[in-house]
């Protein structure tokens, strides 16, 4: 009898803290920038938000403290904050490479309807200052891998001006998908690396 106590107290589930369930993460990270996407960052609500991912608002403060945290993950995890470009071989396929998985992150139907909100909301208030730091810190640190391998390869001169060319890599994508609302093709895209290439190399 002692064993068959001690053997059903194993299989019994453990009392406490409820799980963190991935899916549910996940669905809220969705719901959020849904509810971002219509209303806004200062008019999002935690509570509408976890009804629309079926949860209750338990759930987001089981997992974050604050709305700017909870931003901050939802925008880490769909792919905001771009990987690194590996070396390609040259300036011209290296900026493709960054230009192609930047579309990916533009085309998206709610990052569309969100960036511009989430730059006109730094001029508002603060809260959103560092997530957009962070954005623009990991897209140039991604953007002077590229320069430095280019110069590295006597492809761009030794004294090219690196902040001025870093602007020059997101602007033209940003302002057809994002402000525009245009579609990007592949050949558009390279046109684009054929353009940013001839600017880089004998602009001045």
């Amino acid at each position: 009898m002692e064993r068959k106590s001690i053997d059903e107290n194993k299989k019994r589930k453990p009392s406490g803290a409820a799980v963190i369930q991935a899916s549910l993460t996940r669905a809220l990270y969705k719901a959020l920038f849904e509810e971002w996407a219509s209303h806004g960052y200062t008019g999002i609500r935690l509570d509408r938000v976890a009804s629309r991912a079926g949860a209750g608002k338990a759930a987001i403060y089981r997992r974050w403290v604050s709305k700017r945290e909870f931003a901050a993950e939802a925008i880490a995890e769909a792919g905001l904050l771009l990987a690194s470009v590996e070396d390609c071989g040259s300036l011209e396929k290296d900026i493709s490479a960054f230009l192609m998985k930047l579309r990916a992150t533009f085309r998206h139907p709610l990052v569309r309807r969100i960036l511009p909100d989430m730059h006109a909301e730094r001029t508002r208030n603060g809260e959103l200052a560092n997530i957009l730091t962070e954005l623009a810190d990991r897209r140039r640190k991604i953007g002077v891998a590229i320069f430095e391998r280019a110069i590295a390869r006597g492809e761009l001169s030794a004294d090219l001006d690196i902040e001025n060319a870093l602007s020059l890599l997101p602007a033209m994508l940003y302002w057809e998908i994002v402000v525009l609302g245009k579609p990007v093709s592949r050949k558009k895209i390279e046109q684009q690396v054929e353009n940013i290439t001839l600017l880089l190399k004998h602009g001045r």
